[in-house]
């Protein structure tokens, strides 16, 4: 029995010839990723273990992003607590504010990420960088700590669903209503431990972003990683960004899968997903008229140039309603430059937004945009849990960039079509 593309890196990476699904292997490890959360108790258990260098000081990455620039003197600590390490560690990928990002969109645009490499990260997200065609996933704060030791992680092979994309999609289709569309679908743990691998010739259709967008919520749909072919799309993004060499691996003609779902994605319309679970999704036709009290278009998932096009494309000329508060947060500081230099920046502010500086704070509930009992979020960021963006009593509502947009004109959920076709 053939492989999957995530089996073949797997087995690359330990050094095997073959491997199958619940094999338990040892792999060595291109990048280890962590945040202003999760990488103080990775640095702590790094100092418990004895270790007194990390293996490789260029392939640690540590991106403070939850809560910076920072909100309290808790943030201010642990930040400090990043700068020191990576400074005694002399570590290369150390990202300050003013040189950072939400490290899912950092990471890629860094060229830190490549097609082929075995990329782990104490934060959950971190299967976004699959839409490269790499292995990426996320993992605990002790194994980054271990990982930054030695260089090597154990991993159980994943099984793995194959999700076979055709047909082309329609206006306002974007990665965010694939992948809401797709865990609406089969539930937030239909793909328990697996490898979700998307192929087909829809992806043609689907941009570099777009993949990104999908590989990132994998785990939502309980993945162990989100992969995509390194096809010409993903390979003209990873040239232009990766200065060393990388391996593309295909999956076997006779690849085992648990599954193969088609998606056709002529038949999409713009996603919404209702409180409280991303499973919890329906078409826009279905959710408009909603009242809503907060936008934010951004995040790992939407934060990057075409999302924020997009939007500003669709905001043009008009004013958010009064009622709302509109919160753009561009995913870097390059996106938030070429947002500037496009003028979609000054699009946002006139319409009555705020456009802010990259952080992940609204996301997790952590600070600039923090809803209040009761209230109501339509947002482009990938989680809708309870109590995700604030108050326990408060709603998330997640959608692509176009419904945000065309929703923070009228105070209400509703359809890009309908904001288009009023002009």
């Amino acid at each position: 029995m053939g492989m999957t593309m995530t089996q073949k890196i797997l087995a690359s990476h330990a050094g095997l010839n073959e491997v199958k699904a619940g094999q338990l292997v040892e792999a060595s490890v291109d990048l280890i990723l962590g945040n202003d959360v999760t990488a103080p108790v990775a640095i702590n258990e790094f100092r418990k273990l004895g270790a007194g260098h990390v293996f490789d000081k260029s392939k640690v990455a540590i991106v403070p992003d939850h809560f910076t620039p920072n909100k309290d003197i808790k943030s201010a600590e642990n930040s400090k607590l990043l700068r020191e390490f990576a400074a005694e560690q002399e570590i290369v990928n150390y990202f300050e504010v003013g040189r950072m990002g939400i490290e899912h969109c950092l990471i890629p645009e860094k060229g830190l990420a490549a097609p082929g490499e075995l990329i782990v990260g104490a934060d959950s997200h971190t299967c976004t960088y699959g839409a490269l065609g790499a292995f990426s996933t996320g993992v605990g704060s002790t194994d980054m700590a271990c990982a930054m030791a030695t260089g090597k992680l154990w991993f159980r092979v994943p099984r793995a669903v194959k999700f076979a994309l055709t047909g082309m999609p329609g206006p306002f289709i974007g990665g965010k209503d694939v992948i809401l569309h797709i865990i609406g679908k089969i539930g937030v743990d239909g793909a328990l431990y697996q490898s979700m691998e998307f192929v087909g010739e829809g992806l043609k259709y689907l941009g570099i972003d777009d993949r990104f967008t999908i590989a990132n919520m994998a785990i939502e749909a309980g993945g162990k990683n989100g992969v995509f072919p390194a096809d010409d799309i993903a390979l003209e993004y990873a040239k232009a960004r990766v200065n060393r060499e990388y391996t593309i691996y295909e999956a076997d003609a006779d690849a085992e899968y648990t599954d193969i779902i088609e998606i056709n994605l002529s038949e999409l319309r713009p996603a919404v997903s209702f409180p409280h679970l991303p499973e919890n999704t329906k078409n826009v036709d279905e959710a408009e008229g909603v009242e809503i009290d907060q936008v934010v278009i951004g995040s790992c998932t939407n934060g990057r140039i075409s999302d924020l096009r997009i939007a500003a494309g669709i905001m043009k000329g008009k004013k958010a309603h009064p009622r709302l508060r509109v919160i753009v947060l561009p995913g870097t500081q390059e996106i938030y430059l070429q947002a500037v230099r496009e003028g979609l920046a000054e699009i946002f502010v006139e319409a009555g937004a705020v456009f802010s500086t990259p952080t992940c704070g609204p996301c997790l509930g952590g600070y600039m945009g923090i809803l209040a009992k009761g209230e109501r979020a339509l947002s482009t960021t990938n989680r809708n849990f309870v109590g995700r963006m604030g108050h326990p009593e408060s709603e998330v509502y997640l959608c692509g960039p176009a419904v945000a947009a065309a929703s923070a004109l009228t105070g209400k959920i509703t359809g890009p079509e309908a904001v288009i076709s009023a002009e």
